[in-house]
Formats: structure tokens, C-alpha cells, sequence
């Protein structure tokens, strides 16, 4: 696609757009879209590393409340994953947060990309601390655990995927897309990530391969990243 510049090419749903968790799969959290040079996208905010070759991530991070009334239609997820930036599959696992005709939905879920995504049953609250984890032991095999610390509850998944590469690992902040491509990104106010780290190593500015993306859209900046230290960084929300 254009744009794109080597990176993996967007897919879209099939499905019809519902706000219901049983109906979730119709949102997809989805490689990089238009990702242009090295810095910027049309739904992805955050920090990913290209150029090795990657076995595990995890971060932590606390769910932020949307403003709904500034977006009263809107979606919002954040998550660490492997795979996505120059591969063509995502392994991930995150936390939600949309609005709905001025209505916020919190959820929880994972998803082996381009399956659609599952979502879990355990509630997803503003002000809730997690924790949350990608590994694989290289031949296909997976394990995506999500954390709420808060409310002291946890999701593991055991997943396969032998065609993942493992090209990239990340940690995001994305607007969800649909059946007709990228969709409005809910006002999320700022989401801090601590103890972000790859293969075992907190990930820092000096990183080999690390790449600060910016979501960008028609030249409008819908949200940005700080910078990292130290596995430390957060994401702010500009625009819809």
C-alpha cells in the first residue's frame, strides 16, 4: 500500500463494526498502516524495534479513561506485541478503552493477528494497573499474559503461529480499524508505559533497531510519544 515503504500491509475486517464484547472481533488491532519512513502511522503510537530477532516483550502500563465528551464515538487500545513492522502477522495481548454514543467500554483481550481478536471476560476499569507479556520460544509456540494488579486478575493464553517471524517487537498505542479502515481514536488524555523491555533488556533511546512512531493522519498528529528511558515512556492523545 502506499506509504507503507517495505512495512506490513494493512488488513481489514470483514465484519460489522458492535460495541458488545461478544462482537469485539469486529475492531482489530492491526500492523502498522501506512507507516512512512520510519516515524509515523496512521494507527500506531509508541516504540517498536525492527532489525533482530524477537522472543519476548512486556510492559506496564495503568488504563486511562476516555473523554467521552470530547470523543463521544471513538476507540483506543494499548498493548505489547511481537511481530507487525516489516512481518505480516501481530502477537499481542492490551486493554481497551471506546466510547460509544458518549458511553466508555473498557475490555481486555489478545489477539494472533490476522485472526481476529478474542476478548476476555475479566473487567477493565480507568485507574487499573497492568502488566502484560509476549514470549515465544522461537518454533511457533506462544504465550500472551495479561495482568490486572488492581483487581488481582490474570489472562494467560498458550497460542501457535508457525509463519510469525518475530521481525519486531512493540509497545503501542493504536486506534483500532474496521471494515472500512482506521477508526476515530478516542481522546485516551495520556497513558504512560514503565518497565518496557525486549528479549530481557529494558528497551532505552540506544536500542539497536528502536523507532519512536508518531500516529499521524492527513498530516493531522492524533498522538505522540515521549521520549524513552530507562523502559519508561508515554503517549499522548492529540486529535481524532
Amino acid at each position: 500500500m502506499q506509504g507503507t515503504l517495505g512495512r506490513a500491509a494493512f488488513a481489514v475486517a470483514t465484519a460489522t463494526l458492535a460495541f458488545t464484547a461478544s462482537a469485539n472481533a469486529a475492531v482489530r488491532h492491526d500492523a502498522p498502516n501506512h507507516k512512512i519512513g520510519h516515524s509515523m502511522s496512521s494507527n500506531w503510537a509508541g516504540y517498536d524495534v525492527t532489525g533482530g530477532s524477537y522472543t519476548s516483550v512486556s510492559a506496564s502500563w495503568t488504563q486511562p479513561a476516555v473523554n467521552c465528551s470530547i470523543t463521544p464515538t471513538g476507540w483506543s487500545s494499548f498493548w505489547v506485541g511481537l511481530d507487525g513492522d516489516t512481518s505480516n502477522t501481530v502477537e499481542q495481548t492490551g486493554t481497551e478503552g471506546d466510547c460509544s454514543s458518549g458511553r466508555a467500554v473498557y475490555s481486555a483481550w489478545y489477539e494472533m493477528y490476522p485472526k481476529y481478536p478474542k476478548t476476555y471476560s475479566s473487567p477493565v476499569a480507568p485507574g487499573d494497573r497492568f502488566s502484560a507479556s509476549v514470549t515465544t520460544d522461537g518454533r511457533g509456540a506462544f504465550t500472551l499474559t495479561l495482568s490486572d494488579t488492581t483487581r488481582g486478575w490474570t489472562q494467560t493464553t498458550a497460542a501457535r503461529l508457525k509463519s510469525a517471524r518475530l521481525a519486531s517487537a512493540e509497545v503501542i498505542a493504536e486506534a483500532p480499524s474496521s471494515s472500512g479502515g482506521v477508526l476515530p481514536v478516542s481522546d485516551f488524555g495520556t497513558v504512560g508505559f514503565s518497565g518496557a523491555a525486549v528479549n530481557g533488556a529494558p528497551l532505552t533511546g540506544s536500542a539497536r533497531g528502536i523507532d519512536p512512531i508518531t500516529m499521524v493522519s492527513g498530516g493531522t498528529v492524533k498522538a505522540e510519544p515521549s521520549s524513552i528511558g530507562n523502559g519508561s515512556f508515554s503517549v499522548a492523545w492529540k486529535h481524532q
